[in-house]
């Protein structure tokens, strides 16, 4: 599962490796090649080129269906949602809704729908597509697989007129300015027959009404994109933006050192180090929206209450899961495998969003103590046998498989940790390192697996995988949760922070959620990854991180990146005026909705990577 990012995007790490260093990294990089062909220059037959290596595969072009962060990068440049972010500080701003107002009682919410956003194809954008959009969601399962919780709450939606929309709600939703929701033009999408296997993949260019036109795909190769010349706000600057896929991180590191790409994010720490004393590259070194955990099987089942998968029955016990987790040096995480490019994890939500932030308490706080756990273990009752092997209540020697990406050098590093961790407890560690960890997770055939998420400002979708709701109806299907958490306390307080308008109370309400999954024992958040990245100076003048001060180029909550960056060639000011730029053309049309707090959550399981 990828998203989901089951492994979202997430910045990969060398870690056992990082002895070689950053000198034999240089030797080394400049002989691999890339995988796959695609275009292989950022600038061809004069036009400019804006390439970007991605190591995550495309699990769907459709918005109904895709889950990873590559995917729904995608979207959010082809597609505009009802509001956006703006880059500076993440607060709410028009997107095809000019402005939103809520009735009395906030169960009624009207937006107003910009009157000059069309379609690519040449019609007007209005609110009968995100009528249509909506209410295809709400009563078609599969088009909710991606963003059904969005809607779960939603009673009615209308289209009162081409610029007057109409959500009426069944009770008060705390995310209504944070609808992160692609608009699709109903006229194309009202012929789909099955949305829950129609992946929007096959006809190009894609109508779309977002910065950029959908015009090529090749599976596990690349994504072409040329720029929306009508684009309300403005037409990018680069003549195509292509994200080119790489299997290894290597080859993409060695693509940017030729010149071949335009931008990599993701780097190891090697790989970075290498990267920074080299002419005409910019490292970008940032707090991330990323957590990097370890998470259990706490028995898979569906929502009509059947059993499937064949998790390890031990870890059903919230006093082994501690004693896991109590068995994990997350500072050495930090230290050895991330080298400093990274913070120390505690609760679900990074530090980044200082607004959900949580940290435990001095006496709740699960510290690295190996004689603890055992003991622990002790109470739960497992004990070793003559050979030291921790032993299980059917009598036989324990030992975990742990799901990991096989592309990805961090989950591998920490895997090796994990094997001589828990082995001083008797335990044994079996990693299941696969290019496709989807499979065996949606199926709960395993035990404990990495996981990662890019959490965005609003923490509503990134809690929402973890209710019972979002189980799958049957074992046969896909539902949209992250592993199978169902917890009914905790489910109660998601639904109080979602009724809450209250900025405060909200906050304080999803710290308990935090504290609840924290305390369960089934999340073990490592670290906080720094967002590493790099990019040709060469062939980008300047570009907009997200946010402003200090954050990511890639993966932002919005289309600033891509959509801002001028060419190198073409540019005549700083990056400073150029962002400043960027900033005068959001602020001028912003409409702040009071008493509303910053915007969404993530989402997105992937393979090696990050799920939105």
């Amino acid at each position: 599962m990828d998203t989901h990012d089951q492994y979202g995007a997430r910045g990969t790490v060398l870690r056992l490796l990082a002895a070689a260093g950053a000198a034999a990294l240089t030797l080394t990089v400049g002989l691999v090649t890339p995988l796959n062909p695609a275009p292989q220059q950022a600038e061809a037959d004069g036009e400019k080129v804006l390439t970007v290596a991605v190591a995550q595969s495309v699990d769907s072009l459709s918005p109904f269906l895709a889950a990873r962060l590559v995917s729904t990068s995608m979207h959010r440049l082809t597609y505009e949602y009802l509001t956006n972010y703006d880059p500076k500080d993440n607060h709410a701003i028009p997107g095809l809704a000019t402005k939103w107002e809520p009735s009395a009682d906030k169960l009624t919410w009207t937006y107003t729908i910009r009157d000059n956003s069309k379609w690519s194809d040449g019609k007007q954008a209005t609110a009968e597509d995100a009528a249509w959009t909506f209410n295809t969601m709400m009563t078609d399962e599969g088009a909710a697989t991606a963003n059904g919780s969005f809607v779960a709450n939603f009673k009615k939606v209308t289209a009162l007129s081409p610029t007057k929309l109409v959500i009426e709600l069944k009770k008060p939703q705390a995310t209504m300015a944070a609808l992160d929701v692609p608009i699709v033009p109903k006229h194309v999408w009202e012929k789909v027959d099955d949305f829950s296997k129609f992946n929007n993949d096959k006809s190009f260019p894609v109508v779309g009404n977002g910065p950029f036109i959908l015009t090529g795909y090749k599976a596990d190769s690349y994504v072409r994109l040329k720029p929306n010349k009508s684009f309300w706000r403005g037409a990018p600057k680069f003549d195509e933006l292509v994200f080119k896929y790489y299997k290894d991180g290597d080859a993409a590191v060695a693509a940017l050192q030729k010149g071949e790409v335009s931008f990599v994010s993701g780097l190891t720490p090697a790989q970075a180090a290498a990267l920074k004393g080299q002419a005409d590259v910019t490292v970008n070194d940032a707090p991330g929206r990323r957590f990097y955990a370890l998470a259990t099987n706490p028995g898979a089942q569906s929502k009509d209450g059947e059993k499937f998968g064949d998790g390890h029955a031990s870890l059903l016990d919230q006093r082994v899961r501690q004693a896991l987790f109590m068995a994990v040096d997350r500072q050495a995480v930090v230290d050895k495998v991330f080298q400093g490019h990274a913070e120390e994890g505690e609760g679900y939500i990074p530090p980044r969003f200082s607004t959900y932030y949580w940290q435990p308490t001095g006496g709740q706080k699960i510290t690295y103590n190996p004689q603890k756990a055992a003991q622990l273990l002790k109470d739960a009752g497992y004990s070793k046998n003559g050979d030291g092997k921790l032993v299980g209540k059917n009598g036989k020697p324990v030992t975990y498989r742990v799901l990991c990406h096989a592309t990805d050098p961090q989950d591998k590093a920490v895997g090796k940790y994990l094997q001589e961790w828990w082995g001083k407890l008797g335990i044994g560690v079996e990693l299941d390192c696969r290019d496709n960890v989807s499979d065996p997770w949606l199926a709960g055939e395993y035990d404990l697996a990495f996981d990662g998420w890019s959490v965005n400002p609003d923490p509503d979708f990134v809690l929402s995988i973890h209710t019972c709701s979002a189980l799958p109806a049957t074992p046969k299907d896909i539902g949209a949760t992250d592993n199978f958490i169902c917890d009914k306390k905790f489910d109660e307080l998601y639904a109080q922070q979602l009724a809450e308008y209250d900025p405060a109370k909200r906050a304080e309400i999803v710290k308990k959620m935090e504290s609840r999954l924290y305390d369960t024992g089934y999340m073990n958040v490592m670290a906080y990854p720094n967002a590493v990245e790099a990019y040709r100076t060469d062939q980008i003048a300047s570009i907009t991180k997200m946010p402003e001060a200090a954050g990511n180029i890639y993966g932002q909550d919005g289309y600033w990146s891509w959509w801002s960056a001028t060419p190198a060639a073409a540019s005549e000011s700083s990056d400073d005026s150029s962002q400043t730029g960027v900033i005068i053309g959001i602020v001028a049309g912003v409409v702040v909705l009071a008493g509303l707090g910053v915007f969404f959550a993530m989402r997105h399981r992937a393979t090696a990577e990050d799920r939105e």
